[in-house]
């Protein structure tokens, strides 16, 4: 793949999926190999969020959030209604995904990832049912939601999809870089 500069403005196309119901599968088995723990962060730090988000992100030109204060970041991270799980394994973070229900009778899975060392190690689909699960549980959901886009990883919409979430709309948007990027491969 041909990597794309800092400053060059590149396509892509934004897909928003709902689920409407709990789906039916219970919660996964933890993956062989993980000595760790999914760990809900009480009152995270915005750097260590911050942290999460270019690890995981970076590979995906991730960076709508660094225009973001500190200030609006934390109060965001510090509300009731929102929480930051992180997966940590070996000792040290290998993703993440955070849960919002600030809206009523819905939960947002707004940000959801691995390490780039921590793919392809049977980890994600645990963590994405975790996470869908953890959302489901919280009293008066009735609709979950999460978006992703052609810069994510290239297996992000079908995983979201064999996970039970269906597609309700797609957006086409543009986004300058800020710093270089290669697309990873399908």
């Amino acid at each position: 793949m041909t990597t794309r500069h800092a400053g060059e403005t590149v396509p892509y196309t934004v897909t928003f999926l709902e689920m409407s119901e709990r789906p039916r599968y219970g919660w996964p088995h933890t993956p062989n190999g993980m000595t760790g723990a999914l760990l809900k962060a009480e009152k995270p730090p915005v750097w260590y969020f911050r942290a999460l988000y270019d690890a995981v992100g970076r590979d995906y030109a991730w960076t709508d959030l660094h225009s973001s204060e500190d200030d609006e970041i934390a109060v965001w991270l510090d509300d009731d209604d929102v929480a930051l799980y992180s997966l940590i394994d070996h000792g040290w973070p290998q993703g993440f995904f955070l849960l919002d229900w600030r809206q009523p009778e819905s939960c947002e899975l707004c940000y959801f990832g691995l390490v780039p060392s921590s793919v392809g190690r049977g980890l994600g689909t645990w963590m994405l049912r975790t996470a869908i699960l953890t959302a489901w549980a919280r009293e008066g959901v009735k609709s979950l939601s999460v978006n992703t886009c052609t810069l994510d990883h290239p297996r992000a919409l079908i995983q979201y999809q064999k996970n039970g979430f269906i597609p309700v709309r797609q957006e086409e948007r543009e986004r300058k870089l800020t710093r270089a990027w290669t697309p990873k491969p399908s």
